[in-house]
């Protein structure tokens, strides 16, 4: 085979990958829409309806480092088709689900393939494109798919539930899943670490993984329970011992889970405590975007999914033009730029009124916050894997994949907390009074936004003081130098 239809395959390749990546950041977001007919035709109490999120949120976030390292030790390609069937048996396990139980179970199981296969398809991405200009175009794509996922999925999850059922939100996951998983050994290549020992340092896997799960667990039930209750702190404490426990393990064992040498290549520990405080402050917008656009404006779930159409274009777009200007700029640069739009788009949602409107209120600052994520999201990534070497690709993919799903999980219940605190504190000052419901309703949303945009201002802070080296430098020849261990 010549060489240009070597790369044509795999840009095709790429195509496939990111497809299978839509997907599962489609899910995490998908079924928010459909959450009012599945409580109806499953006679879900209103206490346990949010699990049918957080059971997908759990496994997802708790399971993605031993996915990344999976990849790595027992084949990139394996790893990746296992994940995309267990993720698609999951799905139609999913859309025939009677009850309560099983519909939960499939959403845990859906997360578990998520984590086993996105870490091993970004890390395909990054062992399959050369680092500088060509990888970085490969994760523009990448980034574009990834950031416009939420809002694709609330605008889909309003389609289908309206058109076809709430099933289909989980049933249109398994054609997808089923075609990626017959090409993925035609167009894609076999990968792993090799020359190494291969111990698969059991005792760091369930530290890490029991400790990730705990955390996770403790920070969505903070919402409900309060951050000062005994079981919030109990459970944050248990998190804190299993990850303490971990780090022990991991400086200790000859073939560790997680070796801490990675964190001194080039920009990794900072791009990833960057991807956390990313997480904390995005993942949360769509949340209150689309409880303003159906509790204040009125919208129907297939209208506040349409709202979100121009958001998922702005990131798709966005995306598209940072993979070129890192080349330029570095990805310092664009990151920072990036985060400084996040943050005067949330300053600008934090202005929400109930006599609002869609255009003033939704349209304008989802597009400032839309064309800042799309330039956030691929230089993080990129800064991400700078420096590492092929051994370590799943590694680097499932560490800032689960800085992301952590800081996503932490943000929401804090920012769902400073919401219900000030609504609840209006509606005292209103005596109760009914018809003061959607200003304080609008108040917390207003206080979680301010918040978040706080949150992304740390980001900047953080991104300008530790992305460095190779990833920070603009690189006149597109080719960004990679730097040793």
């Amino acid at each position: 085979m010549d060489t240009s239809s070597t790369r044509d395959r795999r840009w095709i390749a790429l195509a496939l990958l990111c497809m299978a990546q839509f997907v599962v950041v489609l899910d995490a977001a998908i079924v928010n829409v459909a959450l009012p007919s599945i409580q109806r035709d499953l006679h879900f109490s209103q206490q346990d309806l949010q699990w049918v999120v957080n059971a997908y949120v759990l496994t997802f976030g708790g399971f993605l480092l031993l996915g990344g390292r999976a990849a790595d030790l027992l084949g990139r390609r394996r790893v990746f088709i296992v994940g995309l069937v267990l993720f698609s048996l999951a799905s139609l396990a999913g859309g025939f689900a009677q009850s309560e139980g099983v519909l939960i179970g499939a959403r845990a199981v859906q997360g578990l393939g998520a984590a086993i296969l996105s870490p091993a398809a970004l890390s395909i991405v990054v062992t399959m494109f050369r680092e500088g200009a060509e990888r970085n175009k490969a994760l523009g794509a990448w980034g574009a798919v990834a950031g416009s996922g939420g809002a694709a999925g609330v605008l889909l999850g309003g389609v289908l539930t309206e058109s076809l059922g709430w099933q289909w939100v989980l049933f249109v996951n398994v054609p997808i899943g089923i075609i990626a998983a017959l090409l993925a050994p035609v167009l894609l290549a076999e990968s792993r670490r090799e020359g190494a020992e291969r111990n698969y340092d059991v005792a760091g896997a369930i530290t890490s993984t029991a400790g990730l799960v705990v955390l996770v667990y403790a920070v969505v039930k903070a919402v409900d329970n309060g951050w000062g209750s005994a079981s919030t702190l109990g459970l944050l404490a248990v998190s804190a011992v299993l990850l303490i426990a971990f780090t022990v393990i991991e400086s200790r064992a000859r073939q560790p889970l997680v070796p801490f040498r990675v964190f001194r290549i080039g920009s990794v520990a900072g791009a990833n405590i960057t991807g956390i405080l990313m997480g904390a402050a995005l993942f949360s917008m769509f949340f209150f975007i689309s409880l303003y656009m159906q509790q204040i404006l009125g919208f129907s779930a297939l209208e506040a999914g349409l709202a979100y159409l121009p958001l998922a274009v702005s990131i798709i777009v966005a995306a598209g033009v940072a993979s070129q200007l890192v080349n330029r700029l570095g990805a310092q640069r664009v990151l920072v730029g990036g985060l400084m739009l996040v943050a005067a788009g949330l300053v600008w949602f934090s202005q929400v009124s109930v006599g609002g409107s869609y255009v003033a209120d939704v349209l304008f600052p989802s597009l400032l916050a839309g064309w800042g994520l799309g330039f956030a999201f691929v230089p993080v990534t990129i800064a991400s894997q700078a420096g590492i070497g092929q051994s370590d690709a799943g590694l680097a993919s499932g560490l800032i994949n689960t800085a992301q799903q952590v800081g996503g999980a932490l943000g929401l219940a804090v920012l769902a907390t400073v919401a219900n605190s000030a609504t609840d504190s209006a509606m005292q000052s209103a005596h109760g009074a009914r018809a003061a419901l959607p200003q304080a309703l609008t108040d917390g949303f207003g206080d979680a936004f301010m918040v978040g945009a706080g949150i992304a201002l740390a980001a900047v802070v953080v991104a300008a003081l530790t992305i460095r080296g190779a990833a920070a430098r603009p690189q006149p020849d597109g080719q960004l130098a990679t730097e040793a261990a």
